[in-house]
């Protein structure tokens, strides 16, 4: 596949301190969206990156523009942008980088192991009069790689606003054809289930959440359709329910629960802690998600309840400490996937995240 080239445009390359911006990086453009294809999208809308050029044999340099609006992942009460464009644009990234630079054929599955990212400096975040430009260092490494039939790689990331670092991220991942994830899906799908779609189907039509969650604005959100926790049998029980029709969180068809609808269930149940503990607001002051850490151990099948369980909550000891939390979604009586939370208050800087490596997750398709 033929690289897309950079081209120059004035204000959108890398510039301001030398130390983010090393000399002899080529500028990027910011005039259109790469193909949807390339990120695994069905919707134009959805796709973030722009442009994206090679600077070093393992290191990259990507290009995105994030929106100043977005029905799911909207600025937050205090203007600044959702942290989860991030977590897309760090999906994209991966996406386009394996498709466009290391030659990953269309069509080939994308798993994913493990995703986190971090925030230092939210205010760089503020949405102003026009889209965010965002600039991804990128440093690309193989891992478990057994190309033609298996690819393996980590990608770290560092995220750059008007030339100054204000986050990091990372992601894993590998890759195989539809063949060989036809036949793992044989496998990791549990034995005696019931209702699953036939290959190549799509989680429309299964039952709809009963959309007893409560007000959007309980989970951090401003449409009741964007909610994706459901109240179990038992107080305090969360399920992870989302939509299935959604137009963003199952852009396209899919045989599991995506790795980034996860990580929407483990924003929205932080987000519920959080004001249900009446921490969300107090003296003026306002929290927002700065940092996750997220591990997968399985696909989390789509016709089998998902519990998430809040296995630790670690409010600060001062009221502008950052507040840490572990949730897990649970199948069938194990974990699927595990999430540490970093919230801050609003006016101050974010913590270090951290989070250990596991196996296996929902696709980043």
């Amino acid at each position: 596949m033929q690289q897309r080239s950079a081209v120059p445009m004035e204000g959108a390359g890398l510039s301001g301190d030398p130390e983010t911006a090393p000399l002899g990086t080529p500028q990027l453009t910011f005039l259109q969206p790469i193909s949807r294809q390339l990120v695994h999208r069905a919707a134009v809308a959805e796709v973030f990156v722009t442009d994206g050029v090679r600077a070093s044999d393992g290191g990259f340099v990507v290009a995105a523009q994030w929106p100043r609006d977005h029905a799911l992942y909207h600025p937050d009460d205090n203007g600044l942008a959702d942290p989860m464009l991030f977590a897309e644009t760090i999906r994209q990234t991966l996406l386009y980088l394996g498709h466009v630079h290391f030659g990953i054929p269309l069509g080939h599955r994308f798993v994913g192991r493990d995703l986190d990212f971090e925030i230092y400096d939210p205010e760089l975040l503020r949405v102003g009069g026009t889209p965010l430009p965002v600039l991804l260092d990128v440093r690309w490494a193989w891992e478990d790689n057994r190309p033609p039939r298996r690819y393996g790689m980590r990608l770290e990331v560092k995220l750059t606003v008007g030339g100054r670092v204000c986050g990091r991220g990372s992601i894993g991942a590998f890759v195989v054809d539809d063949r060989s994830y036809s036949l793992l899906r044989r496998l990791t799908r549990k034995t005696g289930s019931e209702g699953h779609p036939p290959d190549g189907g799509t989680a429309a039509g299964w039952p709809t959440p009963r959309r007893r969650t409560g007000p959007a604005p309980s989970v951090g959100r401003l449409r009741a359709k964007d909610c994706v926790l459901e109240p179990g049998e038992s107080p305090g029980q969360w399920l992870l329910r989302p939509d299935p029709n959604h137009a963003i969180l199952f852009d396209h068809p899919t045989d599991h629960l995506p790795l980034m609808v996860i990580l929407e269930g483990f924003r929205q149940l932080g987000y519920l802690h959080l004001h249900e503990s009446g921490s969300w607001v107090d003296g003026g002051r306002s929290y927002a998600l700065a940092g996750a850490s997220v591990d997968c151990a399985a696909f989390a099948e789509l016709d089998e309840p998902v519990s998430l369980v809040t296995e630790a909550y670690e409010p600060g000891v001062g009221p502008d400490d950052p507040v840490r939390m572990r949730i897990s979604a649970v199948q069938g009586g194990s974990a699927v996937a595990t999430a540490t939370l970093v919230w801050v208050c609003a006016q101050t800087g974010a913590a270090p995240v951290g989070g250990s490596r596991a196996l296996l997750c929902g696709t980043a398709d």
